[in-house]
Formats: C-alpha cells, structure tokens, sequence
C-alpha cells in the first residue's frame, strides 16, 4: 500500500471537483467517528480561558522571536531566536503554554484527551482544541503577548548542546514568517540575524545528524489545487530552511529526553532497532535494483546517497521507509525505560514543540519544567502518564487512517475522468506475499497508486499502466500493467 507520499490541498475554490473534495471529506470523517466541532460546553470553556490566561512572572517580551510556519498557518506552537554567544550559540525557543489555558479536569482537557492530536486533510482539519485556543489565544501570532515554555539552549561552535534550561516566560513574536517568506529573505541577504544563524546553526545540526547515524527520508511531497471542475497535482520541493528549523524542533526534543531520563520521569518517543532480516531484504532490493550499497555502509549513509529523481532510487527510497514504521511512546517513573531510543534519530528523543497539536507534548514540557525548577512533577502529570502511550497510539492510528484515507480521495479524484487511459510509471513496490501486486507512481499526473499484472512486478522498472478504476466514492484506484 502506498504510504510515504505526503500530500496537501494548497488552494479548493468554489466548483464541482471543491464540493467533491468536501464531500467526501465530510464521509471520511464520518467514518472514523472524528468531528471538527466541539461540544458547546468545551467551546464555552476554551473562550472564557482564551479571556484570562495564566500569565507568569518572567517577562522575556524583550526577544525578538519569530515563528516559521507553512503558508496561511494559525496554530503556531514554535517561536525563535537565535544570537551568537562566544563561539558559540544561544538558541532560545518559545513553546505555546497550553497548560496557562486548561486546567486539568476541565471540559477542554478531557476532550483533549478523547482527540489525542490535530488531524489535517483537505482544506479542513480536526483540531486537537478549539480555534479560539489553538489558533488565536494560545497561537504564538505577531505582536501578541503569550505565556510560553521559553526553552534556552546553549551550542558550542561545533553545534553540540551545551547546556540547556526550561522555564515559564511572557514572549510576543515580531513576525509570523512563511517558509518561502524565510527561505527568500535568506536567499537575497535581507535575512534577521536569526535567520542568518538559523541557517548557519541548521548545517551544523545536519552535519552532527549524519555523523550520529540520524536518518531523514528524502520522501515526495505533493501539492493538489482544485478549482471548477479540474484538479491539478505538482511536487514541491522541501525549502532548505524548512530543514533547519526541523533541526531545532529536534534539538529541543533531544534536550528534552536527557532532562527526562536523568530524572527518570517522563514520556519519550521511540522507535525500536530495525530487524536484522529487514535490513538483510533492503540489500537485496537494492542489488534487485541495480543500486551499490557496499557491505560496510551503514542504512542511514546509505539513504543519504539515494536521489528519488531516478525512478530505481525513488523504489528504494520507499523500501527503506519500511524500517521507520513501528514508532511509539514510552511513559516511565521512577526508572528508565529499556528501550528509550529513537533508532531513526539515533537518539533518545521526546516531543514537546507541538502541544497545540499534539496531547502528550504538554505533559512532557510540564516534566521538564518541574526537573529544571527542581520542584515535583505535578500530581496531574504523574497521574496520566502510564495511560499516555496507549491514548497517543489510538490517536497516531486513527490520524494515520485519516490521512491516508483523504489521499485516497484526491487520487480518485483526479483520476476519474480519465479512466482507461494509459501511462508511464515505475513500480515503486511489490507485495511480498503475492509479487504479480504493488505500487506504481505515475509520471503525470504524479499519483502513486495499487498495480496488479498477469505476472511478477518489474520492481523500479519505466512501465506502461492502463488506469482501470477510479472511484471517488469507494476512494479506489487501481491500474493494470500493460
């Protein structure tokens, strides 16, 4: 099943292929039991606590972060600044404080917790809380001020962490910035000195992720705008600052669970060692493709050498992603946990950068403010950490199924008129357990789609393909090697 290809509806005007998309978002929805709107009682108490924040103390207004989101973006968990320290660096970073809004218990909590996270498709999403929180009183948005968790960490020359602290602060961004926005500044030497620094310490954190053994997928990006009847598909290219503010989400996340295992409290993201027979199946399917993959290269350089503009290199890119499947949560208290690493990031690693959007960053952030302060981790926190894993995989799971499932829909959608057409594709990936199935990604329009043939699949192998189904009620689309 096709699974790596992430996709985005940029724009859905007013038009037949809109109210297609709508449509069947609306079902998708409807099938997974997920809703847009909260009950009246939660709308009512996100509004009153939008209306009177917990404000701390510590005023750090004086920094002049900035936040770098996609386009059109309002729930903006992350605000930066970066600034030169010695020969060093001093990177401070300002996490939405969910926590100055909802009180343990209340309406918005507990249907936090039934959510688990912020589903994206189409031109709408599920939000984790209501908008007047997620996108207006808790959003980090310009020339506002907001209760944050103001993370400070220190980097040597190098980029190695240094040292790094937690704690609750009153910030105001200065600018809501666009990645095109940031990547063109960058580019034309206009750029604040965070964003120079932004860059400077984002290839430094690059170098240090592939000397660790750190694995990032190269993987397709796509971007659907429907408009009257027609709907058109394109690739978009990852800007390179998008990849290094990634670099300081991580890096904070990094910090985050050294804090937590030395304590030994805590809530970390992990992702176990891949099987040895996996890896064992990657080199075959690598030599299957005529790809070099010496016995001595390690996965992760390997997938660095991997360019998915080659159609043999793109179904390698796919096979390899296999290995990154299996992530989870782990909750401890008291001991650390067995297996506490990420394999993908060769790290330990937590979230806590994202908890407009996601459930379990809020409770991490609450443990590492307790661990720098030196006090208890609150009562609340304690209390739901050992059900936390198993909320945050029921919800990773119905996201996973949304997602996919509003993919589907664009596909068949942009495929439908065209049923029994042919067209150039490679085959990406082959059933294991019947090889005459797998994947196919079309040259144009680019879909990724189910392939079936009379005999075994030429794995990334140019093939011609007839388009036999395209449905967008069933959200299924299918075609037959020619």
């Amino acid at each position: 099943m096709p699974s790596s290809r992430v996709v985005r509806v940029r724009s859905l005007h007013d038009g037949v292929a809109a109210e297609v998309v709508r449509d069947g978002v609306a079902r998708i929805q409807e099938e997974l039991d997920v809703d847009p709107a909260f009950p009246p009682e939660v709308e009512a108490a996100a509004a009153a606590a939008a209306r009177s924040p917990r404000l701390p103390d510590l005023d750090r207004t004086d920094l002049e972060l900035v936040t770098i989101d996609p386009e059109g973006s309002r729930d903006l968990d992350q605000a930066l600044h970066l600034e030169r320290d010695g020969d060093g660096f001093r990177v401070h970073y300002a996490i939405a404080d969910v926590a100055a809004f909802v009180t343990p218990g209340d309406p918005v909590d507990v249907e936090a917790n039934r959510r688990g996270e912020t589903l994206y498709g189409a031109d709408s999403q599920v939000p984790l809380h209501p908008t007047v929180l997620s996108e207006d009183g808790a959003s980090l948005l310009p020339d506002q001020e907001r209760p944050a968790l103001l993370w400070t960490i220190h980097l040597g020359a190098d980029g190695s962490r240094a040292d790094v602290r937690v704690e609750r602060a009153r910030v105001r961004s200065r600018a809501a910035l666009s990645y095109v926005d940031a990547q063109r500044a960058i580019d034309d030497g206009s750029a604040s000195e965070t964003l120079r620094l932004l860059r400077e310490v984002g290839e430094l954190r690059l170098h240090r992720e592939a000397v660790r053994g750190g694995v990032s997928l190269p993987l397709p990006e796509q971007e659907v705008e429907v408009e009257g009847d027609r709907w058109r598909l394109e690739f978009r290219e990852q800007l390179p600052v998008e990849r290094w503010n990634a670099q300081i989400s991580l890096l904070t996340g990094f910090a985050a669970a050294d804090l937590m295992i030395y304590g030994r409290v805590g809530l970390l993201r992990t992702l176990p060692p891949p099987d040895p027979r996996d890896v064992r199946r990657l080199h075959r399917t690598a030599r299957a493709l005529g790809i070099e993959w010496p016995a001595e290269q390690v996965y992760a350089d390997f997938v660095r050498t991997l360019d998915p503009a080659k159609p043999a290199e793109a179904a390698m890119v796919d096979a390899c992603a296999r290995l990154l499947r299996g992530s989870g949560y782990v909750a401890f208290d008291g001991e650390t946990p067995g297996e506490p690493q990420h394999a993908a990031l060769a790290s330990e690693y937590a979230h806590v950068t994202a908890p407009l959007r996601r459930l379990g960053d809020r409770y991490a952030g609450e443990v590492c403010l307790a661990l720098c302060a030196g006090t208890p981790v609150p009562a609340w926190v304690h209390a739901a950490l050992p059900g936390l894993p198993k909320t945050l995989r029921a919800s990773a799971s119905k996201a996973h199924a949304y997602e996919r499932a509003v993919l589907d829909l664009v596909e068949a959608g942009i495929l439908a008129p065209r049923v029994g057409e042919e067209f150039a594709g490679v085959v990406v990936d082959v059933d294991d357990q019947d090889p005459r199935r797998g994947v196919v990604v079309l040259q144009e329009p680019a879909v990724e789609a189910r392939l079936v043939s009379a005999g075994p699949l030429p794995l990334g192998t140019d093939v011609r393909v007839r388009l036999t189904v395209a449905d967008v009620a069933t959200r299924k689309v299918e075609l037959e090697l020619v």
